[in-house]
């Protein structure tokens, strides 16, 4: 019900907006904040200068369904007709890397508490800080405070707000704080890094952006791959190949390096191929483009380790044999051929291994 009030399509043109009154909101959305936060003061334009244009930016919010929750539009200065210290000085954006994001989610498992996100509504419009500001030597996006055994730990993303606590009062004070001070949304639980909070754990998964890069290069309807990279050809760099578009070449190897933050299995193929993006050849297209093959495969990967203690002492990683319809299918998968494969590596090592002697204990 929530999304047929909102517009389904991305506006082109401004003109094109024009005609959808959910367009029309957000934009006069947009131009309310820049006069609430005072952004600019009409003048005349001086003799002899040129003004910078502006261009209206239209981006449609998806939740993890891909349902359209929100119209987004952005009045933005062209940046390619600006000149660093004329018509600018400093930028700067805090962007946490997804290791940080990684390593906040895990924290926020392990003390079982919930991660809730804002979103500000005019990122860039608080420029102005008289404040002192007091940032971590490591992470200059993550800020903490502690109380007593209780701690409060807020990941800034650009203008994402991820925070969580381990105690309700420093949760409250601070969404309170920030309602306050703040042009923002609450947006609940955290679900824009493609995570699922669940009884059992905090899991990150990106097959929803999977099926749009697939669809974005037209790989729907092509064979698939059982692996990321042709074990016995090697990726050379091929100076006499024929030459391929490098913009392509490069949004592909951008679109997949986005998905190396949950799956790590692509991860060498894919470096192995981002070093050739100033001079792509078509053997390196070809390599690239088997990578998005092995993606449309939906066989899952088995993983397993076996630990002494708290020490690791050996891991496996290979595609399943089957395709699996449910992810809970996949896991079943994955524990029938763990164990399988464990009791036949013991039956064969037994035929192998005399008897103990006596005294001995086998372990």
């Amino acid at each position: 019900m929530f999304a047929s009030v909102l517009s389904q399509e991305e506006p082109k043109k401004v003109i094109h907006a024009l005609k959808d009154p959910s367009c029309i909101k957000a934009m006069q959305e947009e131009l309310l904040h820049f006069k609430l936060q005072e952004v600019w003061t009409l003048v005349e334009l001086p003799n002899r200068k040129r003004a910078i244009d502006t261009k209206w930016v239209f981006k449609n919010k998806k939740d993890e369904r891909g349902i359209v929750i929100k119209n987004k539009v952005r009045l933005v200065a062209q940046g390619y007709t600006q000149e660093e210290w004329i018509d600018y000085d400093e930028v700067f954006a805090p962007v946490a890397r997804i290791e940080a994001i990684r390593l906040f989610l895990a924290y926020a498992s392990f003390k079982d508490f919930v991660v809730y996100q804002k979103d500000v509504k005019s990122a860039f419009l608080y420029g102005i800080i008289e404040e002192e500001i007091y940032r971590g030597k490591i992470d200059k996006t993550l800020f903490i405070r502690r109380d007593k055994g209780d701690i409060l730990l807020v990941q800034v993303y650009v203008d994402d707000i991820i925070f969580g606590s381990t105690k309700k009062s420093l949760f409250n004070a601070f969404e309170k704080l920030m309602h306050e001070k703040f042009q923002m949304n609450y947006m609940g639980e955290l679900t824009f890094f493609l995570v699922k909070q669940k009884n059992d754990g905090i899991f990150i998964s990106q097959d929803k952006y999977v099926a749009e890069i697939l669809k974005k290069f037209r790989f729907t309807e092509v064979k698939t791959a059982s692996t990321p990279m042709e074990t016995q050809k090697p990726l050379l760099k091929d100076e006499d190949g024929e030459e391929v578009d490098v913009y392509l070449y490069r949004s592909m190897i951008g679109s997949l390096m986005y998905l190396t933050s949950s799956r790590p299995d692509i991860m060498f193929a894919i470096c192995a191929c981002a070093r050739y993006q100033v001079n792509p050849k078509v053997s390196h297209l070809h390599d690239v483009k088997r990578i998005f093959k092995y993606l449309k495969d939906r066989k899952s990967t088995t993983g397993g380790c076996q630990f002494l203690g708290c020490r690791l002492i050996s891991w496996q990683c290979k595609k399943q044999t089957v395709v699996a319809n449910s992810k809970t299918k996949a896991e079943y998968v994955a524990a029938s051929s763990c164990c399988n494969g464990y009791s036949q590596k013991d039956k064969k090592q037994g035929q192998n291994q005399t008897k103990p002697s006596i005294g001995m204990e086998r372990a």
